[in-house]
């Protein structure tokens, strides 16, 4: 380590409730918040498990007013936030919102916060190059993010991720102030997500996981001065210890609950990896994988996955992270292969060691495997791209320099065109 390179890394995370009957406490902790008027968003398919209305009555009979909106779209857009951020403003004031969904639901309640609070367009504050990332001016109202899927970490995480339609591409918002104030993280709320979403989510906690994992270290920067210092600071001490336990947790847990949604441990193991894998890659950062699943999710055409709403085509975005996610890691070993073979491990302990595959193939081949078992697509192809599309998804993934920013070797085109192309059919 030179005298230039960064010694300070940072760590944040919102409060955390987590546990069967969690959600049942919102009231008090809404009431310690000082509010008396809250936001409830959800999105169509939450609603109509009954669950928002449920937190919402009982807010009502804390003496909390509060007005649920289903304005959340799956995988969002900056037309649906927009329709969002509208109605919001039409029913508010407001002085605290409570989220209620998967990554999408959390995500368009992070950004109605933000234009409740601040002033300027929505494209104002996302990330560059494609807005102009300005930082918010005032603070957020208090965010509570009670999660119905195990997989996005959005609960615990500065992120607002949304499509930008007229480009084809997603991006996101990152702020620390878009961090909510508490998760509340209630597995019984996860009960009724179907097979496909499951598998999908679960993939998101992986990568996450993998990703923070094998990020480029804190200490591998240049130093900074305060003021620059963001909330994605590399690989650390603290945010190593959250992706490994969120590993442990998924090598017990993820084929069990895909198999059987019913059962309460995986699923609570399931919650409390992806509240994990939150926590380490909120801090830490993700790189390739996550960075090549923007342009995959925000270009597709007429891909219908299982499970999920059919009226408009759409690569989940937990899918959308997995399909590369093979050959991104193979690509990454060389930078640190202890921390491939570490994760390996983490993931296969029955096996930890005993591998017959070329140390650069061990990880790829455990995630190959845990994707078929899973009955993800096969590859980029099976989701309607060809190579054809290469060079576009190569475009819209280097778009994501805040994301590969963090990656442990330095990308080019020319690596991303590697990984596309062997991405294209993962297994025949």
């Amino acid at each position: 380590m030179s005298d230039a390179s960064e010694t300070v890394f940072t760590y944040a995370s919102p409060r955390l409730r987590f546990g069967p009957g969690a959600a049942d406490e919102i009231w008090h902790d809404l009431t310690q918040l000082g509010a008396r008027r809250a936001l409830v968003v959800t999105d169509p398919g939450v609603l109509a498990t009954g669950g928002p209305d449920r937190v919402a009555d009982q807010l009502r009979a804390h003496g909390i007013d509060a007005v649920v909106h289903d304005t959340a779209h799956v995988e969002p857009t900056d037309a649906s936030l927009a329709g969002a951020i509208i109605r919001a403003r039409a029913d508010g004031p407001f002085d605290a919102v409570v989220a209620i969904g998967g990554g999408s639901s959390i995500d368009t309640a992070k950004a109605v916060d933000l234009m409740l609070t601040n002033p300027g367009d929505l494209m104002d504050y996302v990330n560059a190059p494609i807005g102009a990332a300005r930082p918010p001016q005032q603070p957020l109202l208090p965010l509570i993010a009670v999660p119905t899927t195990s997989g996005t970490g959005a609960e615990s995480t500065t992120i607002c991720v949304l499509d930008v339609l007229a480009l084809e591409v997603k991006t996101g918002i990152s702020h620390e102030r878009l961090r909510p104030t508490l998760a509340v993280v209630d597995p019984r709320l996860m009960v009724t997500q179907p097979r496909g979403v499951t598998a999908s989510a679960g993939m998101d906690i992986l990568c996450h996981a993998l990703e923070s994992w094998t990020a480029r270290p804190f200490s591998d920067y240049p130093r900074k001065t305060p003021e620059q210092r963001v909330p994605y600071c590399g690989a650390n001490p603290i945010a190593d210890l959250w992706s490994e336990r969120a590993m442990t947790l998924l090598a017990r847990a993820f084929r069990v609950v895909v198999r059987d949604g019913d059962d309460e441990a995986a699923r609570a193991d399931m919650a409390l990896a992806a509240t994990f894998a939150g926590l380490g890659f909120g801090n830490a950062g993700v790189h390739v994988p996550h960075a090549n699943a923007y342009p995959v999710a925000g270009r597709v055409r007429d891909f219908h996955p299982r499970d999920y709403p059919q009226d408009e085509p759409m690569v989940p975005h937990g899918m959308a992270v997995a399909l590369t996610a093979p050959e991104a890691f193979r690509w990454t070993f060389d930078a640190n292969p202890e921390r491939h073979l570490a994760a390996a491990g983490f993931l296969d302990p029955d096996r930890r060691g005993t591998w017959q595959a070329e140390p650069q193939d061990v990880l790829p081949g455990i995630l190959l495997d845990l994707m078929r078992d899973l009955g993800l697509p096969s590859g980029l192809n099976a989701v309607g791209y060809d190579e054809g599309d290469v060079d576009s998804l190569v475009e819209g993934a280097m778009k994501q320099q805040r994301l590969l920013a963090t990656s442990p070797k330095t990308v080019t085109d020319e690596d991303l065109v590697g990984i596309f192309r062997r991405s294209l059919r993962l297994w025949d």
